[in-house]
């Protein structure tokens, strides 16, 4: 039996938090906490670090750019996907859903037959990784040609969530299609003929989206797979999706859509780099706002996996709630929304993913992270 023995902890539980406490692995399993003895385990002194759960990120897009750092530059996704692995555990982050779009009309790595390259090459990977990688496959609904493709990946037992997402200029993210078309131009480097016919696409495939939602929706909650909706804006909006199966809304737009999803039932989604940078990248409601008016469950990477955890660690000040409250944003919380129920806190018979936390010079970071019972990283920025 592998068995470790974490010791001299502040261990934060789902409710409370605990000083100077022991935690005991067993076999990649919470076998107690505070037990009378670790006796036979192997001993990892934490010296006063805080220990909270491995955090669980529904939603982080960092290997499209591990795979294309820049336009039309690719590795081989083997090696992208070991770079994101490895940034992920240093991250704390021990299951991360790589969000990988479906979106021909975006390019790059967001053309359906490279995105499903990606994904399978995750689930590839997964066996030999430091954490739990998982797939987020995200729909433009726009996109007629990219259901077929998703229905196979699922068939395939190679997604594990689904998102609807719809770019289009007029809603959502892009509110006009000046600030689209700036989108495109920024990131792809297209002409203004090439934008005219990328925008005019993005209108005209817009015939069929609801059909193509409805399609995959059904098939998705058939495989048990949870799905997601993108840049929720309106009560209809997410009335819609809602009554169609969709149980999270991932970064809604503003306070009235977060309500409605939440009175509904839904999981809210918020992005870690907006509570750091203090704002939305596309003018959206904070992150901030939004957790202090009580509508956000949980936090997400989004782009980049090392906010989560500064981010955890800023929020009691920030936002005058509980270091527990906080935690729960990026463990229970996500947990629950992904429907695993085999983690997401420290707790006797969960999986055994932990992360202790320094704070060096005020800023929390990733000590040592435990997957499955299993030491993946450890920084030792004291030099103890």
């Amino acid at each position: 039996m592998n068995r470790l023995y974490l010791t001299g902890a502040r261990v934060v539980l789902r409710d409370a938090v605990l000083e100077d406490a022991t935690v005991l692995i067993e076999d990649g399993v919470i076998a107690a906490i505070n037990p009378e003895s670790g006796k036979g385990a192997q001993t990892v002194a934490l010296r006063g670090k805080t220990l909270i759960p491995g955090m669980i990120d529904l939603h982080c897009d960092a290997l499209e750019k591990e795979v294309e750092p820049r336009p039309n530059v690719h590795f081989p996704l083997d090696f992208a996907c070991a770079q994101a692995d490895k940034r992920n555990a240093a991250a704390g982050v021990t299951t991360v859903f790589h969000a990988l779009s479906f979106a021909n009309e975006e390019l790059g790595v967001r053309n359906n037959a490279f995105a499903a390259k990606v994904a399978r090459a995750v689930h590839a990977w997964n066996p030999h990784g430091l954490v739990d990688n998982r797939v987020h496959c995200r729909y433009e609904v726009t996109d007629p040609s990219a259901p077929a493709i998703l229905l196979e990946l699922m068939a395939d037992d190679e997604m594990h969530l689904l998102s609807v997402m719809d770019h289009s200029p007029g809603q959502g993210q892009f509110k006009d299609i000046a600030a689209f078309r700036d989108y495109l131009a920024r990131t792809y480097k297209k002409s203004e003929a090439e934008l005219d016919t990328l925008v005019q696409n993005k209108f005209a495939q817009a015939d069929g989206a609801m059909t193509r939602i409805r399609q995959l929706i059904a098939a998705a909650r058939k495989k048990g797979i949870r799905i997601a909706s993108h840049d929720d804006d309106t009560l209809k909006k997410v009335e819609t999706l809602h009554a169609m199966g969709v149980g999270i809304s991932e970064f809604p737009i503003n306070l009235e859509s977060a309500r409605a999803a939440r009175e509904r039932g839904m999981s809210t989604v918020f992005g870690a780099p907006n509570i750091l940078r203090g704002k939305s990248q596309s003018g959206a409601i904070r992150a901030l706002d939004a957790v202090k008016a009580g509508v956000a469950d949980c936090l997400c990477a989004d782009y980049h996996p090392a906010t989560l955890i500064v981010a955890v660690f800023c929020l009691p000040e920030l936002a005058g709630i509980s270091l527990a409250e906080s935690v729960r944003l990026v463990s229970a919380n996500s947990a629950r929304a992904a429907g695993l129920t085999d983690r997401g806190e420290i707790a006797v018979g969960k999986r055994a993913d932990l992360v202790s936390v320094a704070h060096i010079n005020g800023l929390a970071q990733a000590s040592g992270v435990f997957s499955a019972g299993k030491q993946v990283f450890e920084a030792r920025f004291d030099h103890g």
